[in-house]
């Protein structure tokens, strides 16, 4: 049966705890994938349609975890008013750290110390991609625990995904977002459905501190992702089998599946896969189940561990799982994958971009009272599924209308950006790499290539000490914050 809304002492938990609001940042800058494919030299499509991808952004060396962090956070505030004396939680999910001790968070705390609050819990949560997950997770905890005094709670997700010059590159990206958690949320947590899978899996890390590229085995990262899917689908849906009395929990239990994406293509693989798991454990002779898994047929009898056996028959049942799955993928995933396209893969922040992506794609009736299921994965390894549900009330100045209002100026923005050649694209990433965690440093990138209302880098000095200045709303530059 479904978790009581009470604690074991009786007091009742805060209702309805989830996201209130969402605000997403992204570089000014990008690079166009068709045109990365022909200066790269590879063949035609390779990484339009065979990842997935539109375009790329990216960020010069007047851009880093802190002023990304920055970026978000203080849109977040502007845009919905909030009283710095209000957050009594701030957590930061990253995996681009600049610094082995001193947090983003700290740094962050800057933009309260005008209120005087410095009463707020929580540093950084580090694990590849999932930190943001966790971050999340622990915020959502937070105001549902003994701990929580009334005030709000704020998670900031940010990274640069870089790679040095090869076949990776091509799924680079960078951007942040920030979120809003509390009670009373047009956004909720669904208590007692979540599932998550850990391991040890070196797919992806960055043991090498003097330089931000990843060490990346591509074949076994894709293994890993996968295999956590499949962990994290089955533990879901018996936790849905479970609260709900639903012994049949699946798919079409689901209106809306977004994942972590690294490029848009693994979304519909994963989707896919997670058609094929429904396929293998539906009950057999049923007429309606068999014709909407007909392409799937032949592999009845196959177990989804034998899967990851043969690369010949992985293919092959990836090709027909997509077929089947690819009317359901376009109502319940593709709306979510928007943002992913046209920035790329921004690590922790890229799961919640696909959150932000599917609410000002679909319409306000459309996404009343739904599910939206999550995957999130980060290498090395750490997964979870889970699950939140929009709310039902669509009347005027509703938490929910004024969520998705707060998210629909982000086409225009995208439209406004700043298309670079690729010539000039390998230019910044050159600079960014000679000049990586280098001391008594001036970034050289123009600052007209930021957006208005950024943070940005001024300098680094004799002591690694990193000072910041935000671009005004106005052309004029005088009035400009200094941290």
């Amino acid at each position: 049966m479904p978790v009581e809304n009470c604690s074991s002492s009786g007091q009742r938990w805060p209702e309805n705890v989830g996201i209130l609001a969402i605000e997403v940042y992204f570089p000014y800058t990008f690079v166009n994938q068709e045109k990365l494919e022909e200066f790269d030299g590879v063949s035609k499509g390779k990484y339009t349609i065979g990842l997935g991808q539109k375009n790329m952004g990216f960020c010069g060396d007047r851009e880093d975890i802190n002023s990304l962090s920055l970026t978000v956070l203080n849109k977040l505030m502007e845009r919905n008013s909030l009283n710095p004396m209000d957050i009594g939680r701030l957590e930061v999910g990253t995996e681009t750290l600049i610094d082995k001790s001193k947090s983003v968070k700290s740094v962050l705390m800057q933009l309260f110390e005008e209120s005087g609050n410095s009463s707020i819990e929580g540093v950084d949560t580090t694990n590849a991609c999932y930190g943001g997950t966790q971050a999340l997770f622990n915020s959502l905890a937070w105001v549902e625990s003994s701990a929580w005094d009334g005030r709000l709670a704020i998670v900031v997700t940010a990274d640069i995904a870089v790679y040095a010059a090869g076949s990776a590159r091509s799924t680079g990206g960078a951007g942040a977002i920030a979120m809003l958690i509390g009670p009373n949320a047009p956004l909720v947590m669904e208590r007692g459905m979540r599932s998550v899978h850990m391991e040890h899996a070196y797919d992806f890390y960055k043991p090498n501190m003097s330089s931000e590229y990843p060490i990346v085995d591509g074949k076994l990262s894709l293994q890993c992702y996968f295999r956590a899917l499949d962990q994290c689908y089955r533990g879901y849906k018996e936790k849905g089998r479970t609260l709900y009395s639903n012994p049949h929990f699946n798919l079409d239990d689901v209106d809306y599946a977004i994942f972590h994406t690294p490029f848009s293509k693994i979304a519909q693989k994963s989707f896919a896969r997670l058609m094929f798991h429904d396929f293998l454990y539906s009950t057999k002779g049923s007429g309606s189940v068999e014709e909407r898994y007909q392409a799937l047929a032949e592999y009845r009898n196959l177990k989804l561990e034998e899967t990851f056996q043969s690369e010949v028959k992985a293919k092959e049942i990836e090709r027909a799982s997509m077929k089947c799955s690819q009317k359901i993928f376009d109502r319940k995933v593709l709306p979510s994958l928007y943002l992913a396209r046209e920035v790329g893969n921004m690590y922790t922040p890229s799961l919640y971009g696909c959150l932000a992506s599917l609410l000002f794609s679909e319409s306000i009736q459309e996404l009343r009272g739904k599910r939206v299921v999550f995957f999130s994965y980060g290498s090395g390894l750490a997964s979870a599924m889970f699950s939140f549900q929009v709310s039902h009330d669509v009347t005027s100045g509703s938490p929910l209308v004024k969520l998705l209002e707060s998210l629909k100026d982000i086409p225009a923005r995208l439209a406004a950006r700043k298309e670079v050649e690729p010539v000039e694209f390998l230019k910044v990433l050159a600079l960014r790499e000679n000049n990586y965690n280098k001391k008594n440093y001036c970034p050289t990138c123009s600052d007209e290539d930021l957006s208005t209302g950024t943070y940005f880098l001024i300098n680094v000095d004799e002591k690694f000490r990193r000072a910041y200045k935000r671009k005004p709303e106005q052309e004029a530059q005088d009035g400009c914050m200094e941290l």
